[in-house]
Formats: C-alpha cells, structure tokens, sequence
C-alpha cells in the first residue's frame, strides 16, 4: 500500500467519526476542497477522542485515567513520535501541511477535565471560561486551515464561534443535562437574580425566569456569531461559505428552541433539513 493510499484510509477513517456523530458539521464542513475537508475531519476525530474518554468511561478515576492516556499520546505526538493509529497519522499529515498551534489540543483535555470536576459555574464569565476550553479551543485547531491565507488575526473570532456554539449546546440540552447528569450549566448568579430555582429546573418548569436566564445566554452566543460572521471576509475564500453555514446551521438551534416556546425539557430542538438547505442556499450566494 502507497503512503497515500494509507493517508487516503487514515482520513476516511477520521471521516466516518464526524458522519456518525455530527451531521450539521459534517454537512457544512464537507463543501471544503477535499484537502481541508481532511484536515477538520482529522481535528474532529481528536475531539472525539476526549470526549469518548469522558462519555465511554465510568467514573472519574476511569475518565481521568482516559485522559491521562490521550495527554501521553499527545505529548508523543508533540515529539514526533505518535502513535501508530489512523487518528494520529492524520493528523500528523494535517501539522505538516498546515502551520498548527498544539496550544488548543491541550486545551480541549483541559475541558474535559473541567467536566469531569463539574461544578455549577457562578457566573457569565464562568460558563464561557469554559465553553472556551471544550469548545473555542475547537476553533482554534481550525483556525490555520479554514484562515491559511489571511492577513489578519482572526484567533478571536475563531474562539468566539466555539464559545457561541458551547453556548447553544448549553441552551439546547437543559433537560438532558439535569436529567442525566445533574448538571445545571446556567450561572447561579443569573438564576438567582432571576428568582429560578433547581427544584423548578428539576420540575421542567418553564416560566418567565426561566426565559430571561435562556435568554440571557442565547443573546450572548448570538452576539458572538455576530462577532464571528463579521470577521468571515478575512477567511480563506474557499472556506467562507462552510464555516457560515456551521455558524448559522448551530444559531438556528436557537430560534427552533424559542419556536418550541422553550421547551428544552421534552423536546428535541434541532435544525430542519429544509432549514439547513435554506442556509446553504443563502451562504452560496
């Protein structure tokens, strides 16, 4: 087997991870010039790799120890001598090309380490703290493949869609993450300015506190789209249209939430295919 066919193989491999576990991604990402596409479905990969050692394991000393593992396979990376698997030689194709920053990939165990000693951020700025480490890091692995070209620094931005996104997450997944968890993501400082109790959220309450928190929140991520969108000039030009479809592809979960009257609690909120053409449309213009 030649040394691009294995490559070839190595991405496919990287490939069938974001298809199977992000179709909104996969879905904007995959318009890239195949070379780019490659190289976020290799980022992806990674991602999911911490993620998985967090979500597949169970307690904190088997997530932790997880963990513990990718920082060693990445701090061999960082000294090229990577492991010998599909994710990594992918990778290490993607670092060769591209002028990478490994800065990020720490960051994102960093988050999940953040997760796994999970306490209900205090305020604002905690939430975004760390929704920068689980996923504006996320941005900026991505930064020197989709701004390979740009004169400017686009870092902020790049970090903004990650935040943005997190956010929404946050906002989608309420229910789902008390009921499973336990976990409360809104600031105790907003909810209690709001008057919003844990035994309401525990409830499925949804009430004119429980929205302004929401909203709160959401017009924060919508105000860092808006910073991220504004900056989609100084973006390569063959990357510009995906990355704002994944920026208005993930906002639209916001409106379909707010569409649902709030319900974060028994309904899956999420954006139509109708909807995702729509954006597609619109972004190729």
């Amino acid at each position: 087997m030649t040394a691009q066919m294995s490559a070839l193989d190595d991405f496919a491999f990287c490939e069938q991870i974001i298809k199977r576990h992000s179709k909104s991604f996969y879905y904007a990402f995959s318009k890239l010039p195949e070379e780019k596409a490659q190289a976020v479905y290799a980022i992806y990969a990674f991602c999911r790799t911490a993620d998985d050692s967090v979500d597949e394991n169970l307690g904190s000393a088997a997530q932790l120890k997880a963990l513990d593992h990718l920082t060693a396979d990445l701090d061999r990376f960082a000294e090229k001598q990577e492991v010998n698997h599909p994710l990594w030689r992918a990778l290490r194709v993607v670092f060769d090309k591209y002028e990478m920053n490994l800065e990020p990939f720490y960051d994102q165990i960093k988050g999940q380490r953040m997760d796994i000693s999970f306490s209900t951020p205090k305020t604002l700025e905690d939430v975004e703290t760390y929704s920068y480490y689980v996923a504006g890091s996320v941005g900026r692995m991505l930064l020197p493949i989709i701004a390979s070209d740009s004169d400017v620094d686009c870092t902020d931005a790049a970090v903004s869609l990650g935040v943005a996104m997190q956010l929404t997450n946050i906002l989608r997944d309420v229910g789902e993450d008390f009921r499973d968890k336990g976990r409360i993501y809104f600031p105790v400082e907003e909810l209690q300015r709001a008057g919003y109790r844990a035994s309401q959220l525990a409830n499925a309450e949804i009430n004119e506190s429980f929205i302004q928190v929401w909203e709160l929140l959401a017009r924060r991520a919508e105000f860092l789209y808006d910073e991220f969108l504004g900056c989609i000039p100084y973006f390569d030009k063959d990357s510009q249209a995906p990355v704002r479809v994944s920026a208005q592809v993930y906002r639209g979960i916001l409106g379909s939430v707010r569409q649902n009257n709030y319900d974060c609690f028994a309904k899956k909120n999420y954006v139509t295919k109708r909807e995702m053409i729509r954006i597609l449309t619109e972004s190729a213009k």
